[in-house]
C-alpha cells in the first residue's frame, strides 16, 4: 500500500469518525412521547388506584378495559409525536436511530406482555398476573434509559437507568395494597414525564 493510499485510508476514517461525533452531538428526539406515555398511563395508574382504594366502582375486567384504553389513547399520540419527529433535524442521525429503536422495543416489549397477562388471566380465571406490571415496566424503562444514556453520552440518563431498576423490585414490596398504584404512577411522572421534558427542553430552538 503506497503513502497516498494509507493516507487515503487515514481521511476516511477520520471522515467517518467525525460523522458519529456530530451525530452523537444531535440534539435528542421523543421526549413528547416519554411525556405522552407519563401522563396516559400516570392517570390510568391513579385511576387504577382509586378502584383499588374504592373510590371509584371498577370490577373485574374493567381493569383490562381501563388499561387497553390508556393504550390506544397511547399509541395514538405515539403516531403524532413519531410523523413530527420524523421532520426535525437530527432525527437520521445515528443517536435518534438507536435511541428510537431501543424505545421501540420497549414499548412493544410492553405491548406483548399485558396481552400475554390479559391471556394468562383468561385461562386461569385469575388476576394475580398483572400484579407484576409495575416491576416489568420499570426494569424494560431501566433497559430504555441505558441504551439510550449509552448512545448519547448523557450520564444523567444512567441515573434514570439505575434508579429504575432499583424501583422495580422495589414496588413489588406494595404488592396487594392500593399503594403499589400509586407508586406506579410517581414511577412514571419521575422515569417518564419529568426526563421527558427535560429532553423537549434541551431541543435547540430552531428544531422545536
Amino acid at each position: 500500500m503506497t503513502r497516498d493510499q494509507v493516507q487515503s485510508v487515514h481521511d476516511d476514517i477520520a471522515y467517518m469518525k467525525a460523522l458519529a461525533q456530530e451525530g452523537r452531538r444531535a440534539p435528542l428526539l421523543g421526549g413528547r412521547i416519554l411525556v405522552a406515555a407519563g401522563l396516559v398511563f400516570g392517570l390510568a395508574a391513579l385511576v387504577h388506584y382509586a378502584a383499588a382504594a374504592g373510590v371509584v366502582m371498577i370490577g373485574g375486567w374493567g381493569f383490562v378495559v381501563l388499561w387497553g384504553v390508556a393504550m390506544a389513547v397511547f399509541f395514538a399520540a405515539l403516531m403524532v409525536c413519531i410523523r413530527k419527529d420524523k421532520t426535525k433535524p437530527g432525527a437520521h442521525s445515528l443517536v435518534n436511530r438507536a435511541g428510537g429503536a431501543g424505545w421501540m422495543g420497549v414499548g412493544l416489549a410492553t405491548f406483548v406482555l399485558f396481552l400475554s397477562m390479559v391471556v394468562i388471566a383468561w385461562t386461569t380465571r385469575r388476576g394475580d398476573v398483572f400484579l407484576i406490571f409495575p416491576s416489568l415496566i420499570f426494569a424494560l424503562y431501566g433497559a430504555g434509559w441505558a441504551v439510550s444514556a449509552t448512545m448519547s453520552g448523557q450520564r444523567w440518563q444512567w441515573r434514570l437507568a439505575v434508579g429504575s431498576w432499583i424501583a422495580a423490585p422495589l414496588i413489588a414490596f406494595l404488592t396487594g395494597s392500593p399503594l403499589m398504584w400509586l407508586g406506579y404512577a410517581a414511577g412514571l411522572v419521575l422515569f417518564a414525564l419529568v426526563p421527558g421534558l427535560v429532553l423537549v427542553r434541551q431541543e435547540p430552538a430552531e428544531v422545536i
